[in-house]
This record gives C-alpha cells, sequence and structure tokens, in this order.
C-alpha cells in the first residue's frame, strides 16, 4: 500500500491540487495531513481521498474543518492534534511537531513505526530507534517552490519518496 504525507498546506489551493494529482497518479487513496490545512474552502480539493488530518498550529475554523472532512469520505476525518493508526500493518503518529522533543519522544516509545509531522517546512526522513520520523516539507507559499514537497509511504518495504509537486 502507498500512503500519502502532506504537511503545511497554508490554503496554497494551486500546489493541494498538484498533490492530490500526483497521490491519483500514483494510486494512492489514503492520505495523511500533519496540520496547517488553515480553512475549511481547501479540504475539498482533498475529494476522492480518505484523509486523516491533525490540527497545525494556525488552523482555524475548526467546526468548518471538521465537517469537511466529514464530506469528503466515510474514512475521512480530522483528528484534533494528535492521531494514531494503523494502516496496512504499520503503526502511524501523527501531529503537526511544533515541538522536536515531543516528537522524538514518541519516536522513542517503540509504539510506532511511523512518526509523521510538519510544521517546520522542510523535508525530513530519519531514525529514532526503530521507528522512522517524517516531515513531508510543505506545501506553505513562503516555501521556495523548489522545496515544496510530500512524500510517499510504501508499507510493504517501508520506502518513503520525496516528491517536489511544483514541478
Amino acid at each position: 500500500m502507498l500512503i500519502g504525507v502532506i504537511s503545511d498546506t497554508h490554503d496554497n489551493v494551486e500546489e493541494v491540487q498538484r498533490a492530490v494529482e500526483l497521490f491519483t497518479d500514483r494510486g494512492i487513496d489514503t492520505v495523511i495531513h500533519c496540520g496547517d490545512v488553515i480553512a475549511p474552502p481547501v479540504v475539498p480539493f482533498f475529494d476522492g481521498l480518505d484523509v486523516h488530518a491533525v490540527l497545525g498550529n494556525n488552523d482555524g475554523e475548526l467546526d468548518g474543518l471538521e465537517s469537511a472532512f466529514r464530506d469528503l469520505s466515510p474514512a475521512s476525518k480530522l483528528h484534533g492534534r494528535f492521531a494514531a493508526l494503523t494502516l496496512d500493518g504499520l503503526d502511524v503518529a501523527a501531529l503537526h511537531g511544533e515541538d522536536l522533543e515531543e516528537v522524538e519522544r514518541l519516536a522513542a516509545t517503540g509504539e510506532y513505526d511511523l512518526v509523521c509531522h510538519g510544521h517546520h517546512h522542510e523535508a525530513v526522513e530519519r531514525s529514532v530507534g526503530e521507528a522512522t520520523v517524517l516531515n513531508p516539507g510543505a506545501l506553505f507559499q513562503a516555501v521556495p517552490d523548489e522545496e515544496h514537497s510530500v512524500a510517499i509511504v510504501d508499507t510493504d518495504d517501508g520506502a518513503i519518496e520525496f516528491v517536489n509537486v511544483a514541478d
């Protein structure tokens, strides 16, 4: 199974559309969004995908965001500030990740195979104990286009691919 991981979309509709197109073209139907969607109008662009999202420090209009995610698919959900998921046998933690020490602690517990976070606007993959810590990068307009990235996780072999969506 392939899982798309995205974060810090900050209402960047053009890049969200490109990311969704990329995910769809690659046969991805499950996406983890690590926060900072910002406002409900961007959520419908994820239509056709099962999206598990967490709140970031800049997310507002919570009732509207929750409603928008419910409208995507029965499996889509805005989980609050943290999500613990099992996807194709992979135990995943998702959070926005403002506090990198919190990210480290989660990864070090041994409870998760993958800890996904955003906030820092740079694509990073690293190991903490047996866990992989993943920041897919950002689609935030203040980040240069050449750094607008998402990640694709292959649950079969654990491979992670970063893809620039501005290309």
